[in-house]
This record gives C-alpha cells, structure tokens and sequence, in this order.
C-alpha cells in the first residue's frame, strides 16, 4: 500500500475517533456512553446474552463487561434472566426503558451525523458507510482485534 495513503487513513483515523468520543460523551445527545451503548446494541440486535459471550464479542476482559452491565442493570436498562441449565449463570435481556433509551441515543447520534453530512451525496454517504464496515469487519479477522491500538 502506498506510504501517502497509510498516513492519510492513521491521521485521518485518529481525528475521527477523537471527534467521535468528543460527540458520544456529549450529554446533549442522551443519557448512554459508548460503552453502555454498544451492550444495548448487541443485546438488542442479537437477543439476550451472557457476559462470557458478550466479553468474547467485544474483546474485552469478562470483569470488564460484567462491570459495565451491572452498571446497566442498576439503570434498569437490562435484567437478569437465570440459565435454566446452569442457575449460577445469567443472561441479560433489555428492558423497555433500556430499549427507549438506546432508541432515543440512537436517533440523536443519527441526527448529529446526518447534519455532519448534509453536503454529501447519497452515494458518498454510502460508500463511506460500506468502506467503515469492510474497515470494522477487518479487526474481527485479523489479530488485531485482540489489541488495543487507536482510541
């Protein structure tokens, strides 16, 4: 790959993940961080969960998650549903005041972003949209999604 190209897309990743957290941690926008957010998504868009699963999804340490869901949990936005084979562990399952909030933060993210793009065609927002879910998807098969390096 070309030396321009491979600085270009680091500097231009960085800028981008600075300005991303900068409107995420924008209280104006509601009431989730990122992290909140994206455990509401998941559990949301693929049904109930366990920690184990959810930690192994994100990368991150069980203890981790299992922190940021009973934070969850104490905001009444997931409960606790008992494995019928094993009454140690637990799912999480989104609750409708969880479901409200992770709609409303969405709609206000997809609002900020829209206005972000207001001068783009439909075909750049588009492709900027697929080439960010090849990029995403490119961490999942690679080692790279096991490290921790932009943030």
């Amino acid at each position: 790959m070309d030396e321009y190209a491979l600085e270009t897309i680091e500097l231009e990743l960085a800028l981008l993940i600075r300005r991303a957290i900068a409107i995420s941690t924008n209280k104006s926008i509601g009431n989730l961080d990122r992290s909140a957010y994206l455990l509401l998504q998941q559990i949301a868009s693929q049904g109930s969960a366990g920690v184990k699963a959810l930690s192994e999804q994100f990368h991150l340490d069980i203890s981790t998650v299992s922190r940021q869901a009973a934070a969850l949990e104490q905001k009444e936005y997931v409960k606790r549903i008992p494995d019928s084979l094993d009454r140690r562990a637990y799912y999480l399952q989104i609750t409708a005041l969880g479901t409200k909030e992770l709609i409303d933060y969405k709609n206000a993210r997809k609002a900020a972003i829209a206005e972000l793009l207001q001068s783009w065609s439909a075909e750049e927002a588009e492709m900027f949209g697929q080439l960010m879910k090849k990029f995403n998807r490119t961490f999942i098969s690679s080692d790279y999604g096991n490290k921790k390096y932009f943030g």
